[in-house]
């Protein structure tokens, strides 16, 4: 476990002071704001995971972590089709888990939110089955973690590693990455969409997503935690082998050590060629924060010391060079400084060597500033929750409630 670091604590203990009245937020009505108060990105739920991890940790007030799931109950509660971890009835369910650990509390409400994301995923892998099905490429909603089914399979996994459910999507992940009947030398999971999820006369061929966001990188972190968890099926270290084997055929390297791209547009696959420029700023979302952690997963699941070795070198190398680090102005997990800390101080804890964990409190340092001078944006994935989130895990040195599975860090 990594060393607790009480400055940060106390930073991240004035974060959550900050954020401890959930009124203000309670008396916008439901929706007519920028967000959701169901939303893990920026809603009310996100920021319940702040309160949440705090007192179940000792060092806040379970009434506060309530009120806050309260407001995040609020309003109309979606299982739509487009319900996803971070939406919804998932996401809700995922912060009611959180809260209750193994305490039985909100069994009921449990048990009616598991029911709903339980039949939501049942007919996402009907779906996905039948397009694998037809031999079609898949739209990077069917599988990434934001929106699709990997996200899905994180709450599963998490709340109960042994349902059918859970080994039915981890089972989906696995035929996700077989070869399709036409697919030629792309892989099965390349997209027939642009970047930002939708269809693009700019990307006619659609791309390959390294991402950890919306990309194969929580495909391969997932299967990984699943093996490391005994609860993998059958052709999964076949599954993340086949991830691993195409990651390698885009790893990079320059000045600044290694790195992956986030994404592969088809004129880069025909040439089999990265422009230096592209290196991603080192982001959990797509860059070497979360894909650095995704091979670091892969190489522990696979027993692969060499591949584990060289995800931590290739963090390390980042950690150690300024100008990589001067890329996230911002403090949120998901694009900053905050992302950065918290997938370094994972894997610190992980790896086979130290020198991980001795640039955590330069990563700290970073990020306290940033807080301060942040706009006033208090959600999990950009804002200071998150933020408060990652000092949090530094300062305590431990992570009780699982809230950084939403990241699949862990």
């Amino acid at each position: 476990m990594n060393e607790p670091r009480p400055n940060a604590l106390a930073v991240a203990d004035s974060v959550a002071t900050a954020l401890a009245d959930p009124q203000p937020w309670a008396a916008e009505p439901p929706g007519s704001g920028l967000v959701w108060p169901q939303s893990l990105w920026a809603g009310a739920a996100g920021i319940a995971l702040l309160h949440i991890e705090r007192a179940r940790s000792g060092h806040g007030a379970p009434a506060t972590a309530h009120a806050w799931l309260e407001v995040a109950a609020s309003g109309a509660l979606t299982a739509a089709p487009n319900a996803n971890l971070f939406f919804g009835a998932p996401a809700l369910a995922f912060a009611t888990y959180a809260a209750a650990g193994t305490s039985g509390r909100y069994r009921r409400v449990l048990e009616r939110l598991d029911d709903a994301v339980t039949s939501l995923t049942c007919t996402r892998l009907a779906d996905a089955h039948a397009r694998i099905d037809r031999g079609e490429r898949p739209e990077m909603r069917e599988f990434d973690l934001i929106r699709g089914l990997t996200g899905l399979g994180a709450y599963h996994l998490s709340r109960h590693p042994e349902h059918p459910v859970t080994r039915d999507v981890l089972s989906y992940l696995v035929r996700l990455t077989e070869p399709l009947p036409a697919g030629g030398e792309l892989p099965p999971w390349w997209t027939t969409v642009a970047p930002n999820g939708e269809p693009s006369s700019d990307y006619p061929h659609g791309h390959g997503n390294l991402g950890m966001s919306h990309g194969i990188a929580s495909v391969l972190a997932l299967l990984s935690l699943a093996v490391l968890r005994n609860v993998g099926v059958a052709g999964a270290k076949e599954a993340i082998e086949r991830i691993c084997a195409w990651t390698d055929t885009w790893r990079q390297h320059d000045d600044a050590g290694a790195w992956w791209p986030g994404t592969v547009t088809i004129e880069q696959a025909r040439e089999q060629r990265i422009d230096p420029s592209q290196r991603p700023r080192p982001s959990w979302c797509y860059g070497i924060s979360g894909t650095a952690r995704a091979q670091q997963l892969a190489g522990m699941a696979l027993a692969d010391e060499r591949r584990q070795q060289s995800a931590e070198e290739a963090m390390l190398a980042t950690l150690r060079n300024p100008a990589q680090v001067d890329r996230l102005p911002e403090c949120g997990l998901c694009h900053g400084m905050a992302g950065l800390l918290h997938s370094a101080w994972r894997m610190a804890a992980d790896a086979r060597t130290p020198d991980l964990g001795d640039e955590l409190p330069k990563l700290a340092a970073r990020l306290v500033p940033q807080i301060s001078h942040s706009a006033p944006q208090p959600g999990l994935l950009e804002g200071v929750a998150g933020a408060a989130l990652a000092l949090h895990a530094l300062g305590t040195g431990a992570v009780v409630s699982s809230w950084d599975t939403v990241l699949l860090l862990a």
